[in-house]
């Protein structure tokens, strides 16, 4: 087809959009920092799980791109100011970028390096899990939720070529925190006692740390003037974790790896708030120190 699209990251999620929308024959090119990820994207393949490996063109310079009108951007959240400058570079005057990430902050630092109207707010619910440099697994259903507005309409064309389940809503932000409160909840804990999603709801004190982390961040998101698009939080944050239960929650994964987390954009970011607005989130603060607690410059202190 003669759409293209450049993806930001070779992460699990990057992987995971790579392999799906390339063997659905979008153009894709991946631009990434990771030396192995990049290398095993072109040699082997992308692959999830059992699937062959489609390769895909990647790059580790904005100079090789150049013109872009579609990006897609899957990287951790302290990684983006940094993608935005890449962006900067070869992203079209009337180019969009697509920001899926965790956590709340990505697109305004991605705003205000490359211009709002160029950036646009999206949210996936897919899990996936990196087993190797370009080779995932997929946790759990998903799909990809993304504002009505005539703009997206390339890379819904793909998403839906790709078989990628695709919802449409008027206002992006309830859904931005719907997955904020959830993530709230699963990834820090899992990352902290090291299990799998579904493990949570085996454990009754975990259970009652996931009410407390839930409960601040509803009391946030209400005072921010989010309206939420569930009726019961803490049962949405359970049945998340029901539904992705073999899932590894992305922070469990860098903590393995010894990586930096996106725990400031994510519990971090309820606790900014909650000081902002004068609400206890003491137990979001305290599971942002413990996390914090659980790596120094990248390096696992307790294996």
């Amino acid at each position: 087809m003669e759409d293209s699209l450049l993806i930001v990251g070779t992460g699990a999620l990057a992987t995971f959009f790579a392999a799906k929308l390339a063997t659905a024959g979008v153009d894709v090119t991946v631009l990434g920092t990771w030396r192995e990820g990049l290398e095993a994207l072109a040699k082997v393949g992308a692959r999830i799980d059992n699937s062959a490996g489609i390769s895909i063109r990647t790059i580790n310079q904005p100079s090789e791109c150049r013109n872009i009108k579609c990006a897609l951007v899957l990287i951790k959240t302290w990684q983006t100011e940094q993608a935005g400058r890449q962006l900067q570079d070869c992203l079209a005057k009337d180019g969009l970028v697509v920001t899926l990430q965790n956590g709340l902050g990505s697109d305004e630092t991605l705003a205000r390096i490359i211009g709002r109207r160029r950036v646009a707010r999206g949210v996936t619910t897919i899990g996936a899990t990196l087993l190797e440099p370009g080779h995932v697994h997929l946790g759990g259903e998903g799909n990809v939720i993304l504002d009505e507005q005539p703009r997206f309409s390339p890379i819904i064309e793909m998403l839906r070529i790709a078989k990628v389940p695709v919802e449409i809503v008027k206002d992006i932000q309830p859904y931005v925190w719907e997955k904020l409160i959830i993530n709230v909840a699963i990834n820090p804990l899992t990352g902290l006692l090291r299990v799998k999603n579904g493990e949570l709801l085996r454990n009754p004190a975990a259970q009652v740390l996931m009410k407390r982390l839930v409960e601040e961040a509803v009391s946030v998101a209400k005072t921010h003037g989010i309206e939420l698009p569930f009726v019961n939080p803490i049962k949405a944050a359970e049945e998340a974790a029901r539904r992705s239960a073999d899932n590894l929650s992305s922070m469990l994964q860098d903590l393995l790896r010894g990586s930096e987390t996106e725990v400031d954009a994510i519990n971090g970011a309820i606790v900014r708030l909650g000081d902002k607005y004068h609400l206890p989130v003491e137990f979001n603060r305290a599971i942002c120190l413990l996390v914090k607690a659980m790596s120094v410059r990248g390096n696992i202190l307790i294996a």
